[in-house]
C-alpha cells in the first residue's frame, strides 16, 4: 500500500486496509450464516454508503442478501465490524510475534558476543561507570522479551450481542450464541489490550532505535547502522534512516494507544455514540505503524556494526573519573578496590540471554 505520508508503510503488507477489512467483515458473516459468501468488489461504493449508515456494515449486508436473504440475521453491525477487527488483530500481531522472535534471537546472540566488550556507561548522557556492550544489549532484549510477553497474552474475540447486547433477536431466531463469547459492546478492554501491547512494542523497537541514534554520531561512532541513508544536499552523510523511522513510529502510537482509552471512556448506553466508531481508524494506524516498526527493527539488527575500538577509546578517555563511585565504596567497606568494577553484568546477561533461548517459535 503505497503511502508518502508513512514511509515504508509497505512493509505492513495487506493488514489493516480497507480490502482486508472488507474480506474479513464478509468472513463474519459467513460464518455466523453457516457456508461460504462471495466479497464484494466494489470498495469505492461500499465507503461512500458507509457514510450514511454511519459504519461499513449496512450497506454490506444489503449486498450479501442478494447471495443469501438470512445474511446478518441475529447480528448487529457492531458484532460484524467488532469481530472483524478481532480477526484483523489476531492475523497482524501473529506478524508482529514473528519479527519481535527474530528480533529476540538477534538480540541474544548479539549480547552473547559483546558479554565482555567493555564500553562506558552513560546516565543523563554524561559518563557513569564502566559497563560492557553486553549489557547494553540486555536492556534492549529485555525490553523485546516483555513486548511479546505481553503481545501473547491478548485475546481476539468475537462480538455476538444483537442490537444492544441482550441476544435476544438470536434466542428468537432459535440459535445459540458460541459458548465463550463474551458481550463487549461498551466494555472495551479487547481493543485497548491490543493497543497497550502494540504501543509496548514500538517502546522496545525505539529503546534499540535511540541509543544507535546516540552512539552512531559521529563524535561517538560506537555503532551505525550497515546501510546509512543519504541526504538530498550533502553526499558526505550516511544517515541511521531506519532508527529514524522506528523513533518516528514509537513518538506516534502511544497517542493512538491513548485514543483508544480515550473512546473506551466515553462509552455509554448499551452501544455508544461516536466512541466506538473513534477507535476504527487509530487502530489501523497502530497496527501497521507497529507492523512497519518491527520491520524496520529487524533490518536494523541484521546491519547493526559494532565499533568496539571505539567504545574502548571512549572508555579510556573517561580516564579515574569513571571509577570515582568504586573508591568511594571501597573506602566505605574498608578494602582496596577490586580490579574491576562491573557488579553482576556477567550473571545478569546470561539470565536475559537464557529468557531469549527459551521464547517459544510463534505459530
Amino acid at each position: 500500500m503505497a503511502d508518502l505520508f508513512w514511509p515504508g508503510d509497505d512493509r505492513a503488507g495487506d493488514h489493516f486496509t480497507s480490502a482486508s477489512f472488507l474480506r474479513a467483515m464478509v468472513g463474519v458473516e459467513a460464518d455466523w450464516l453457516g457456508h461460504p459468501l462471495e466479497v464484494p468488489d466494489d470498495l469505492e461504493w461500499l465507503a461512500g454508503e458507509a457514510e450514511r449508515g454511519g459504519n461499513p456494515v449496512m450497506a454490506l449486508v444489503g449486498v450479501l442478501r442478494d447471495q443469501d436473504p438470512a445474511v446478518h440475521r441475529g447480528l448487529t453491525s457492531q458484532d460484524v465490524v467488532d469481530s472483524a477487527l478481532m480477526r484483523m488483530s489476531d492475523a497482524a500481531v501473529a506478524s508482529v510475534l514473528l519479527h519481535l522472535a527474530s528480533i529476540c534471537r538477534v538480540l541474544a546472540d548479539l549480547a552473547e558476543q559483546h558479554r565482555d566488550t567493555p564500553m562506558v556507561a552513560r546516565t543523563l548522557t554524561q559518563h557513569a561507570v564502566p559497563t560492557t556492550f553486553g549489557f547494553r544489549v540486555a536492556a534492549w532484549l529485555t525490553a523485546a522479551l516483555d513486548a511479546y510477553d505481553d503481545l501473547t497474552r491478548l485475546s481476539f474475540p468475537d462480538q455476538v450481542g444483537g442490537a444492544a447486547g441482550t441476544r435476544a433477536a438470536i434466542v428468537e431466531l432459535g440459535r445459540v450464541a458460541p459458548d465463550g463469547v463474551p458481550m463487549w459492546h461498551t466494555t472495551r478492554a479487547p481493543i485497548t489490550r491490543i493497543g497497550d501491547a502494540l504501543a509496548g512494542t514500538t517502546d522496545a523497537c525505539a529503546r534499540i532505535a535511540n541509543d544507535v541514534l546516540t552512539m552512531s554520531r559521529p563524535e561517538i561512532g560506537e555503532v551505525s547502522e550497515g546501510t546509512g541513508g543519504g541526504s538530498s544536499t550533502m553526499p558526505h552523510k550516511a544517515n541511521p534512516v531506519l532508527s529514524v523511522l522506528i523513533r518516528r513510529a514509537a513518538l506516534t502510537t502511544p497517542q493512538l494507544a491513548a485514543t483508544l482509552h480515550l473512546a473506551a471512556a466515553n462509552q455509554v448506553d448499551d452501544r455508544a455514540d461516536g466512541a466506538w466508531h473513534a477507535e476504527w481508524a487509530p487502530l489501523r494506524d497502530l497496527v501497521r505503524r507497529t507492523l512497519v516498526a518491527v520491520s524496520q527493527t529487524s533490518d536494523l539488527l541484521d546491519g547493526l556494526r559494532v565499533h568496539d575500538d571505539r567504545m574502548a577509546a571512549a572508555l579510556a578517555a573517561a580516564g579515574d573519573d569513571v571509577l570515582a563511585e568504586q573508591r568511594t565504596m571501597a573506602d566505605v567497606a574498608g578494602h582496596d578496590p577490586a580490579p574491576t568494577y562491573l557488579g553482576t553484568i556477567g550473571p545478569m546477561i546470561d539470565a536475559v540471554i537464557a529468557r531469549a533461548r527459551t521464547l517459544e517459535e510463534p505459530a
